[in-house]
């Protein structure tokens, strides 16, 4: 692979590529590799060894680099296969499988925030402990009012097209 932890010299660096620092990288790496090897029965250095090819990501540090890269760089897949020396589509693979094994790290460690609840009960159990609970609903859809008044008032003003301004 084309980017190397070598390579990050500075805290700076780190955290621009990662988003965290290489004492937190670490420390998630210690939670990231065991879930890979319970997932694939062995580790990434012992299936490289048995592959006749050639592999982008030869270790779980790697696999864990490039997932936490691609996050926070936004790059598109094509882009991202050729900043890390892949094609488009063995990077969305490759970032898709370092997602669901950063997502069993993160909740084998406990830190991973609760996204989909399976009834009220159960949300109002997580939230129990809780005074206050914020949502966040500035950017609910809802239908469009057919009145030509009623839509007056939802609109809030800020689509309309600039004129150009001319001397």
């Amino acid at each position: 692979m084309k980017l190397s932890i070598d390579e990050l010299t500075t805290e700076r660096q780190w955290r621009s590529a990662t988003g965290y620092t290489k004492e937190k990288f670490l420390n998630l790496l210690a939670s990231f590799e065991p879930v890979y090897i319970e997932k694939m029965g062995e580790s990434i250095e012992s299936i490289k060894a048995k592959s006749p090819g050639t592999s982008s990501i030869n270790s779980c540090e790697e696999l864990l680099l490039f997932t936490l890269f691609s996050l926070k760089a936004g790059l598109t897949y094509d882009n991202l296969g050729f900043v890390t020396g892949m094609d488009g589509s063995n990077a969305k693979r490759n970032q898709d499988f370092g997602i669901s094994i950063l997502k069993e790290a993160l909740q084998a460690a406990g830190v991973a925030p609760k996204r989909e609840f399976g009834s009220l009960e159960e949300f109002q159990q997580h939230f129990d402990n809780c005074d206050t609970l914020l949502i966040d609903g500035t950017e609910q859809r809802f239908e469009r009012p057919k009145n030509n008044e009623e839509q007056k008032q939802g609109f809030s003003g800020k689509k309309k097209l600039t004129p150009l301004k001319r001397r």
